[in-house]
């Protein structure tokens, strides 16, 4: 099947074998190489017209023989693009002809119509992209992208394996038509989300997280349902990087996982980070890892990234779609076209329909739709949030009032998502004079890495905070008041100093992190505030203090020691979820309407409510599954 394809893109190309020397998969694209400069650089349409033909992307590359030598071509593209563009790395895939300049200012480096780009062309032979720069550096990021550049031979047989996969027509015995869902996390639960796709030639993964909230076996997924067989995983599908959806992924991997996995290039980065993170603290707590550093970047090799209303095949009988979920940066709902129109699913991952400080809200509309899977982490009756000047006040407020006293205001956050919402937010503040210009904000954890790469990815971000990122004087990511911690000594200094300030540190149920270690440093002070801004799980350290519970247990070596909780504790009422009136508003705008409805990631009561609720004023089939379920879908 892939030779036929091959075959019918070259019976359109005249004298084929002359002009083409080489034809690849990269994933569901087709990549056609040429030593005919003269071809490269002016094919006449013709590759556009077989796309048109085939309806699969087709790209034309120059043969890696003919590209000129890397150290000659970076002296060529730094003559081409100007100073005023903010050159910095150039990073060469000698394997696919392709070279990535990073710079401050694309459009300057792109040029009018794309001028300087065909230069580049032209005069290398190098097919150029052009990358933005993050406006805060963070080694982490670049030593995670560095592994596609460092095993560029690897990468290149692995999406051409990827793409045969796709395009080798069926393996299994195809006997009907069905399409089965497996709940093996987050039936009426929130955390360990993993559900399994089951169509008559495809096993897909959606997610694979843990639950941060559990300490013991139930945190993780299902795995050893009788279903679930690591071997027959065609992909996987990542909705965003939240560790409840994707710390298991490079167990997977560890366990012998080969195959691609599907998201967003943000969502690559930020899961990437977080692994990285629980290798640390683990080892930190004395624990052996589940998973190393060297699975973590086995994964980024072996994810595919695509952008937003992107269409891609991943299996022979699963196209899928990638939409805006307003949750995180790079957050995505997942549409799912099974088979040759036998259904349309889609997963919304966690969701926010509203617009925040740094994202637009869900999309709502779509090509075709008949199940939809939704989150209920704020399904309940009760769970409507006030509006969002009331949060912005009271946070107002109580930094006022904990400064007064000469407090500190803690604030344990989610890396990503809750703690950029805030800094802007805290930004914005200061800019309008609402809280003292000269208050210190101090991050810690994961907060600083994440936000690095908010900065790399504004395309991602609502139109306003995109335009501030811009402009370095308007990035609220820059202000003067945001100061990194970097160490375990500096956090002690902000602990025992004087000076009243804003804490911003990971994680946000309390759970282990740096947070923990500035609720121990000022939870018996009174002057003091706790600022809750994240969902808390049940049983977690964060919901027991906000429960009312004053007196806490550590293990300090040998010896259990008792934390008094005498401090302020406030809860924002702010949340990158959507809350219950959002949910139904989502639901209610959908276009087209689902036939069915499966609510998931959520309390069981808050499940069964809203699917309650969803089946009363819409009249549509809803389900609530638990663990271990399978639902029929055709």
């Amino acid at each position: 099947m892939t030779d036929d394809i091959l075959k019918e893109i070259k019976s359109h190309i005249e004298n084929a074998s002359e002009l083409i020397s080489d034809a690849a998969f990269e994933g569901a694209n087709i990549v056609l190489y040429t030593k005919d400069k003269q071809f490269f650089l002016d094919d006449k349409g013709l590759i556009r017209s077989i796309v048109n033909m085939i309806k699969k992307r087709i790209e034309l590359r120059p043969d890696p023989s003919i590209v000129m030598h890397p150290d000659q071509a970076e002296k060529i593209i730094k003559e081409i693009i100007s100073e005023e563009a903010g050159i910095g790395q150039i990073l060469f895939e000698p394997e696919r002809s392709v070279v990535i300049v990073e710079v401050e200012k694309p459009g300057i480096a792109i040029g009018k119509g794309g001028d300087l780009l065909y230069q580049i062309k032209e005069q290398t032979l190098w097919v150029p992209t052009i990358r933005r720069t993050p406006a805060i550096p963070n080694p982490l990021i670049d030593s995670i992208r560095s592994v596609l550049y460092e095993h560029s031979d690897q990468r290149r047989d692995f999406l051409h394996k990827t793409g045969k996969r796709i395009y080798n027509g069926w393996l299994r015995k195809k006997k009907e038509e069905w399409i089965r869902i497996s709940y093996l996390g987050s039936g009426r639960q929130v955390g360990r989300t993993c559900l399994l796709l089951q169509t008559p030639e495809s096993r897909i993964l959606m997610d694979c997280g843990m639950d941060v909230s559990s300490f013991d076996d139930d945190a993780y997924p299902l795995l050893e349902a009788p279903e679930f067989k690591i071997q027959d995983i065609d992909a996987i599908i990542v909705s965003h990087a939240h560790v409840d959806h994707t710390a298991l992924i490079p167990y997977l991997i560890k366990f012998g996982y080969k195959g691609p996995i599907y998201c967003t290039a943000p969502t690559r980065d930020l899961m990437a980070l977080q692994q990285l993170d629980i290798v640390k603290i683990q080892r930190s707590e004395g624990k052996e890892p589940m998973f190393t550093s060297e699975e973590v970047k086995q994964m980024v090799l072996q994810t595919i990234t695509l952008n937003y209303d992107e269409v891609a095949d991943i299996t022979p009988d699963v196209r899928i779609t990638l939409y805006n979920s307003g949750h995180i940066l790079g957050g995505a709902m997942i549409h799912l076209h099974v088979g040759n129109g036998l259904h349309n699913i889609l997963y919304t991952g966690d969701l926010k329909y509203a617009r925040t400080m740094v994202l637009n809200p869900a999309v709502t509309k779509f090509p075709r739709l008949e199940t939809l899977m939704i989150e209920a982490t704020y399904g309940g009756k009760d769970n409507v949030q006030p509006p969002p000047v009331e949060a912005d006040n009271l946070l107002k407020n109580i930094i006022h009032e904990t400064i007064s006293r000469k407090g500190k205001v803690l604030m344990p956050v989610l890396g990503s998502g809750r703690a950029q919402e805030m800094i802007v937010l805290l930004a914005n503040m200061i800019r309008n004079g609402d809280i003292p210009k000269d208050i210190p904000i101090y991050v810690d954890g994961m907060v600083w890495d994440i936000t690095a790469v908010h900065t790399a990815y504004p395309e991602f971000l609502n139109v306003q905070l995109r335009k501030q990122i811009f402009h370095k004087d308007e990035n609220p990511f820059l202000i003067e008041n945001i100061k990194r911690v970097g160490s375990a000594k500096e956090r002690q200094q902000i602990i025992e100093g004087s000076e009243p300030c804003v804490i911003l540190a990971t994680s946000g149920m309390l759970v282990g992190g740096a947070s923990v270690e500035y609720l121990k440093g000022l939870a018996e002070q009174k002057k003091n505030s706790l600022v809750f801004s994240s969902y808390l799980g049940p049983g977690t350290l964060g919901r027991r203090i906000f429960n009312g519970e004053k007196e806490i247990g550590f293990r300090n070596g040998n010896k259990q020691e008792i934390l008094m909780i005498n401090l302020e504790v406030h809860k924002l009422e702010i949340t990158g979820h959507a809350d219950r009136k959002e949910l139904m508003n989502f639901v209610a705008r959908l276009n087209p309407k689902p036939r069915k409805v499966i609510v998931n990631h959520g309390e069981s009561s808050r499940c069964l409510d809203l699917a309650s609720s969803i089946h009363k004023q819409f009249r549509i089939e809803t389900v609530c599954p638990r663990n271990l379920d399978a639902i029929r879908l055709k």
